[in-house]
């Protein structure tokens, strides 16, 4: 918005434009910044350009050592060091499919003898109680006899006392 200001005749013109002007020289720095950072910009952006341009450079030199030395050597070794390691490989493999037989043998023939000392432990166990039962038969047929005797004896007695108490 616009101030009502003097005629432009007016003596006070002019000592409004010297002190802006003052003003500017003294207080405004924007113009001597804007100068210094466009300054400071261009030296930064030439100083980093070359570095960034001796980092590629140096990069380019590294990749292209690797790809055409480094690499060739490193799959040579590898393969030089794959074969071995599978042969190795091959030979533990061996190593434990015989060991896994050997223990499997083993376990087999301990499952045998287990089972042979099962059959006949059944074996024995089975003459036991039959020996067990013959025994008890004929412990059974003593008791029957000697009951049987018993009897025949109370018997007799009974005979003897009916007569000894008729007297």
């Amino acid at each position: 918005r616009r101030r009502d200001s003097p005629a432009a005749g007016s003596p006070i013109q002019p000592i409004i434009k010297d002190v802006g002007e003052v003003y500017s020289r003294l207080l405004d720095h924007r113009p001597v910044i804007q100068g210094e950072i466009r300054y400071f910009v261009k030296e930064f952006e030439e100083k980093r350009g070359l570095r960034e341009l001796r980092v590629l450079e140096n990069l380019k030199k590294t990749i292209f050592e690797t790809n055409e030395r480094i690499l060739p050597k490193c799959e040579q070794a590898m393969q030089d060091n794959l074969s071995e390691t599978f042969k190795r490989l091959q030979a533990a493999n061996a190593m434990i499919h015989r060991l896994q037989e050997r223990e499997y043998e083993a376990r087999k023939l301990q499952a045998d003898k287990v089972m042979a000392r099962e059959e006949k432990c059944i074996a024995h166990w089975e003459e036991f109680m039959k020996e067990q039962q013959n025994k008890r038969a004929e412990v059974d047929e003593e008791h029957r006899k000697a009951i049987e005797r018993l009897k025949e004896q109370y018997s007799e007695m009974e005979k003897e006392l009916a007569k000894s108490v008729s007297f």
